[in-house]
């Protein structure tokens, strides 16, 4: 895509927002096991869907000035109307990237905190992943040292690469996957 085309485009992700049940419990993991910096809390009350509904929102800091975000709600049927709607599904997850350092230092605190984790080696990636308490999986993405030409060719390849899946070839396209 040229710069020209990237003209109007959303600069980066602001933030992303979940229902939580505990934000004691999403503290601990987001800031204490994680490593996210709690930015802001918004004690808030507003009338929204037909009711007034009393929440805190929360903000955890990504390097880029992006953040995540997570709602509780004071009332017991806020939590059940809005809340998350997480089905345990390795498919449905946040991708944080992350340097080695970072990575290896979540790792860690995962492992020292006895936290369930696993690593999934893509080949053009390795994934670290963990759920939060509320059942939202989480994936640290480290690329692979010339993801750079490999997202160049799959930039490139695409558009091919999509048209050829739909017509019922879904042969791999992943050559850096390790035996």
């Amino acid at each position: 895509m040229s710069a020209a085309a990237a003209t109007g485009l959303p600069s980066r992700l602001h933030h992303t927002a979940y229902v939580v049940r505990d934000q004691l419990a999403t503290r601990a993991f987001y800031e204490g096991l994680i490593g996210l910096p709690l930015l802001a809390t918004w004690c808030e009350v507003d009338e929204l869907f037909g009711a007034e509904r009393v929440y805190c929102h929360t903000f955890y800091g990504l390097g880029d000035g992006s953040a995540l975000a997570f709602f509780q709600f004071e009332k017991q049927g806020d939590y059940d109307e809005f809340g998350p709607q997480f089905r345990p599904s390795p498919f449905i997850h946040v991708a944080l990237k992350v340097d080695g350092d970072t990575q290896a230092g979540i790792e860690g605190r995962l492992v020292a905190a006895g936290a369930d984790h696993f690593v999934l080696e893509h080949g053009y990636c390795r994934s670290l992943y963990v759920t939060d308490p509320d059942g939202l999986i989480l994936e640290f993405t480290l690329d692979h040292p010339e993801s750079d030409s490999i997202n160049a060719l799959r930039r490139k390849l695409a558009d091919a690469d999509l048209q050829r899946w739909l017509a019922g070839d879904h042969s791999s396209n992943n050559t850096y996957r390790p035996d």
